[in-house]
């Protein structure tokens, strides 16, 4: 617990980022070492970071585990494999249901928010039949392709992961709260964020990364540019994962930034058989190697410098934040579903270019075949 306590209270520290964590952590043995340290370094700024009290990080603890959860460290050897072999690791993870979830093999489906019909029925079956195959379903717990992709791995009771930008209290977004319990039960649900904390846009660049990490690759079911879903793919390509994209309709404004990773090189799939064989041949280590030329990523383990400024790569998440919230002009949180009051707006976030039968439409949502017609 003395452990668990200076790991999280040098994670939650201000201005300490995942590399920042580590290095403290290698350089001076323990992270109650570092945390002793911490204050008589030089500062990198103008304030000293401040280094949460004892008491609020005692009660995360005891709030997570009353609530069924658990932790994990960089420094735990049930670590996620796959996560630890990328540069800014989470020194920290939150979980709720079976970690062992976290060390299978496991794939990433992800995709738009405001997906078509045809986009849900796809991710469903995707991941219903690599599930069948032994692969764990990983996806962020959004609406439209990642609640269809952690579906359709429930369907047959196969292994999902749900990573989330909040909380393990706060389900984003609210209805999909149910099918968080429901993943909690048959699989996990995994944060590096505190308990109360509510998801804000700044989180999903972090939430991304967990879905990168923790994946062999990703595949993605429509997206549009400039959008998460090409955070996530351009990180497990950053990750030395393997990308695959589900080609769409190029007058589809949905599937323009999927269509384009194709164009780069991205694996075209259409069905499970077009992953697969790319998954077994794929050796994640191996990867980092040849990305990085050692099993380590680059700076890793070098020692802390008085020059270079702490959190300097929690900067990348936030940048990156920026930019898409500057090209997209959106709210820090995506806009809210459709609700009853307002079936034609759903209705029409579920047609594409790709005709559909009405029964079709009527089996994707919530309205009554009177209301659809």
């Amino acid at each position: 617990m003395n452990s668990l306590c200076a790991a999280l209270r040098l994670a939650r520290t201000e201005q300490v980022g995942p590399r920042t964590w580590l290095r403290l952590v290698t350089q001076y043995g323990t992270p109650a070492a570092a945390l002793d340290a911490l204050p008589g370094l030089p500062a990198r700024g103008r304030t000293q970071p401040v280094i949460p009290p004892l008491d609020s990080i005692t009660r995360e603890i005891d709030a997570t585990l009353a609530m069924g959860g658990q932790f994990l460290t960089l420094l735990d050897a049930d670590y996620p494999p796959l996560l630890r072999h990328i540069p800014d690791a989470p020194p920290v993870l939150s979980v709720l249901g079976n970690m062992a979830c976290l060390r299978k093999p496991g794939i990433g489906i992800v995709g738009a928010r405001n997906a078509s019909a045809h986009g849900l029925r796809l991710a469903e079956s995707l991941a219903t039949e690599l599930s069948d195959s032994g692969l764990t379903i990983i996806s962020g717990l959004a609406r439209g392709i990642d609640a269809a992709a952690h579906k359709g791995a429930l369907y047959r009771q196969g292994l999902t992961i749900a990573a989330i930008a909040g909380g393990l209290d706060c389900p984003y977004p609210p209805q999909n709260a149910a099918l968080q319990d429901q993943i909690a039960q048959m699989g996990a649900v995994v944060t590096e964020a505190p308990l109360g904390t509510a998801p804000q846009g700044r989180h999903f660049p972090r939430r991304n990364r967990l879905i990168a990490g923790l994946a062999l690759g990703c595949v993605v079911v429509e997206a549009a540019p400039h959008s998460g879903t090409l955070i996530t793919a351009r990180m497990a390509t950053d990750y030395g994962r393997e990308v695959f994209a589900v080609p769409g309709s190029p007058l589809d404004p949905r599937c323009r930034g999927s269509n384009d990773l194709l164009r780069k090189g991205a694996i075209l799939t259409e069905r499970a058989a077009d992953i697969l064989p790319h998954i077994a041949l794929f050796d994640p280590e191996q990867a980092v190697v040849e990305q990085y030329g050692t099993k380590s990523t680059p700076d890793l383990f070098a020692p802390i410098l008085p020059s270079a400024p702490r959190g300097a790569e929690d900067r990348n998440f936030k940048n990156i934040d920026k930019k898409q919230s500057v090209k997209r002009n959106t709210p820090p949180l995506p806009a809210p579903p459709a609700t009853a009051l307002d079936p034609a707006q759903h209705l029409l976030d579920l047609l594409s270019f790709t005709p559909i039968a009405v029964d079709d439409l009527i089996r994707r949502c919530q309205f009554s075949a009177s209301a659809v017609l």
